[in-house]
């Protein structure tokens, strides 16, 4: 999708200066649509009516556009209820929150409900996306809100309490309670966050377990695990990390299925521990076991180490104290790694934030965030694939700091983990809009802090990279890499495709992480003044042309340059128009007149020069125009060093739909750039590179240039 100056820039700088006012975490949430949730509850109260959430309201609109949309022959029957219209005695949660208040209704979220289902086995997460003391008797208005991580921001989601029905019955997510209401109303609210219910259709578990702690995940593969995979499972432990693990089934008929020990495939658990043992037969050797809880509360383990296996015969008292044996059907059981390893076929650590975790005690990751957009024509560059593009693509600037406290091998070495999500692609949806091909490359780099240009990437290899570009929201991976300085390049797969991302980086020790930002100047934006003297050949040319301009300046100096541009065949162009001559005037006129002097007209004549070279090496043969990619080190050429978000607004001001720049626009490009830092200079009185302007010196500044 497309962005706008207007639009995407002026929402970044706000969400930027809402980060700088503390907003966004877990203990200050933002405001969804700026409802405050505790105002409209109070107001609705005062007024003794209950609330109509205008932003989500119960229409087809919150239901879908396609399948659930205006057409559709499924949402002609629903209509929208209140749960005291739906039953007698409604409750928001009946005998605390569990796994059986999460029922599948007639939409294809089952990845978001499998997430509430895992989060009702952590209480403290889940009263954090699911605020207590919501119900329908005391203090009732029809208003509820729940919180999510969104993109790096905690955000607090306001609903009224209207559920779709067919019949009476809930439509969507319902509990095994007929008269509970939180799964239902908890959907809702995700709905909303996204745009709508059928938004929701099809997903990622683990992108809903994100959005509901502000994790970040890691896959693994049980045949494809690295050798230090206990160590990963105890720290990530250690750090408050959730892990689930399941057993593949090919025969999807056979899903929720029991072997014959005990195991369900199909069916996803969750890692409670990761602990070490030793026997009382074999002191010196340790035991390395894994604790796992099937989230039904019975069917368990049979093998070794289960609850009643003779294994557990070999330990001493206090080691079994320790792990807090018990023989019970609870769903929870012991097993050993090596039986781990080979009956479960994947595991899923989510790697939480220090800001979803309270414990003084727990191990935390640093974790550091940067926010990123590709722009077509300039910062959308594609992967190493397409070389003369992919320079162009953000970079960030990673510097670890300090090695692992274990490292393996004796090496000394930094763990770390790079995620990288694309936004907005569920939520747009309904525009067209499908999820990316995604990844990212990790160089090493020494000390440039400047965005490393093409000869970088032909000259030097990864260092590190993902595994493969995949089309799905987020793409994570786990490094060990020796400190020092690296350089990591997000982009999509190929080039042209715009969007926004979240770029974060886990690491265990300290690290610092920047989007490497080029200084913003310029070598030579005011002209050298032209000393006294006599004329000689040259002059008195400039002088002959300049007669010709006297009085109606622009449209001669438009006919004056067109006809000395057109001479030259190998620009191929059709002239500079009437605006971009105007332009030309504002910035050499430096006496606000609307004329040009002869010295003036001469150093504008100069820059035309010069610039044209600059047009002229970087356009193709036989083209008329250069590319958008190349105009950064036009850019440069001439004179200008630029920021990233800058580059970007220049592609969407003057590049065509193909997104190239012709030479009108090309020069436009330039002298609006002189234009502006000259002014900028001129108000910097004392160097500092900070300015303060009245309405009426903005507007004389901005409209004349």
């Amino acid at each position: 999708m497309p962005y706008t100056p207007s639009g995407f820039f002026c929402d970044r700088l706000i969400r930027e200066r809402e980060r700088r006012d503390g907003e966004g975490s877990l203990n200050k949430p933002l405001h969804f649509n700026n409802q405050d949730f505790n105002t409209l509850r109070q107001e609705c109260l005062q007024r003794k009516s209950l609330f109509e959430d205008d932003a989500f309201p119960a229409t087809v609109e919150s239901l879908g556009f396609k399948e659930l949309g205006r057409k559709s022959n499924k949402v002609k029957n629903i209509i929208w209820k209140r749960p005291k219209e739906i039953c007698e005695n409604p409750q928001f949660i009946v005998g605390g929150a569990s796994r059986t208040d999460v029922c599948q209704g007639d939409l294809g979220d089952c990845w978001l409900l499998a997430a509430i289902a895992c989060l009702t086995l952590n209480e403290k997460l889940l009263y954090r996306v699911v605020p207590q003391e919501q119900s329908f008797s005391e203090g009732y208005a029809g208003i509820f809100h729940f919180q999510f991580w969104c993109y790096g921001d905690w955000v607090d989601v306001i609903i009224d309490d209207r559920i779709p029905t067919f019949n009476n019955q809930l439509v969507f997510t319902k509990s095994a309670e007929r008269n509970e209401f939180w799964s239902a109303l908890l959907e809702k609210a995700y709905a909303k966050l996204h745009g709508s219910y059928e938004a929701l259709k099809g997903g990622n578990t683990t992108e809903a377990m994100e959005d509901f702690t502000g994790g970040v995940t890691e896959f693994y593969e049980m045949k494809e695990a690295p050798k230090g995979l206990y160590k990963i499972m105890k720290k990530a432990l250690e750090r408050g990390s959730l892990m689930g693990c399941s057993i593949d089934s090919l025969v999807p008929a056979r899903f929720e299925t029991r072997t014959v020990t005990g195991l369900v495939k199909g069916h996803a658990y969750s890692v409670t521990a990761v602990e070490e043992c030793r026997p009382s037969l074999h002191k010196d050797s340790k035991v390395c076991l894994v604790r796992l809880r099937n989230p039904w509360g019975q069917v368990e383990w049979n093998g070794p180490w289960s609850d009643n296996s003779k294994e557990w015969a070999t330990l001493p008292k206090a080691e079994k104290e320790k792990l807090q044996h018990q023989s019970a059907e609870d769903g929870e059981f012991w097993m050993s790694f090596e039986d781990f390893k080979k009956n479960y076929t994947k595991l899923e650590i989510c790697n939480l934030t220090p800001d979803a975790l309270e414990d003084d005690k727990t191990h935390k990751w640093t974790v550091s965030v940067n926010e990123g957009h590709w722009v077509r024509g300039c910062s959308a560059g594609g992967c190493r694939n397409y070389p003369d593009t992919f320079w162009t693509n953000p970079q960030y600037r990673l510097r670890l700091l300090e090695e692992d406290d274990d490292p393996e091998d004796n090496e000394v070495s930094c763990t770390f983990v790079v995620a990288l999500m694309q936004k907005n692609r569920r939520k747009e949806r309904k525009m067209g809009a499908n999820l990316f091909t995604i990844g990212f490359a990790i160089y090493e780099m020494h000390g440039n802090k400047q965005h490393m240009q093409k000869d970088f990437f032909l000259v030097n290899s990864s260092k590190a990279r993902c595994k493969a570009y995949i089309n799905l929201r987020e793409v994570t991976e786990r490094f060990r890499l020796s400190p020092g300085e690296y350089v990591i390049v997000p982009s999509t797969y190929k080039p042209h495709q715009a969007g926004e991302f979240i770029l974060r980086v886990f690491s265990e020790k300290r690290n610092t992480f920047e989007q490497i930002e080029n200084r913003i100047e310029s070598d030579h934006p005011v002209p050298a003044p032209t000393s006294a003297g006599e004329e000689n050949e040259e002059d008195q040319q400039f002088r002959t042309i300049f007669q010709e301009i006297v009085g109606d300046v622009t449209n001669k100096l438009k006919n004056i340059l067109n006809r000395v541009i057109t001479t030259y065949r190998d620009l191929n162009t059709e002239g500079f128009s009437l605006e971009s001559c105007r332009s030309m005037i504002a910035l050499m006129d430096m006496g606000g007149t609307g004329q040009l002097n002869l010295q003036e007209f001469r150093h504008l004549w100069n820059k035309i020069r010069q610039w044209q070279g600059i047009f002229k090496h970087y356009k193709t043969d036989r083209s008329s125009s250069i590319s958008s990619y190349e105009m950064r080190n036009a850019i440069n050429d001439a004179g200008f060093r630029l920021n990233n978000q800058l580059y970007d607004i220049i592609t969407i001001r003057y590049a065509n739909e193909n997104m190239n720049i012709d030479f009108d626009s090309f020069v436009s490009c330039l002298v609006r750039l002189e234009a502006m830092f000259r002014a900028f200079q001129a108000f910097d009185k004392d160097g500092d590179g900070t300015i303060s302007l009245s309405v009426l010196e903005w507007l004389q500044l901005t409209v004349y240039t």
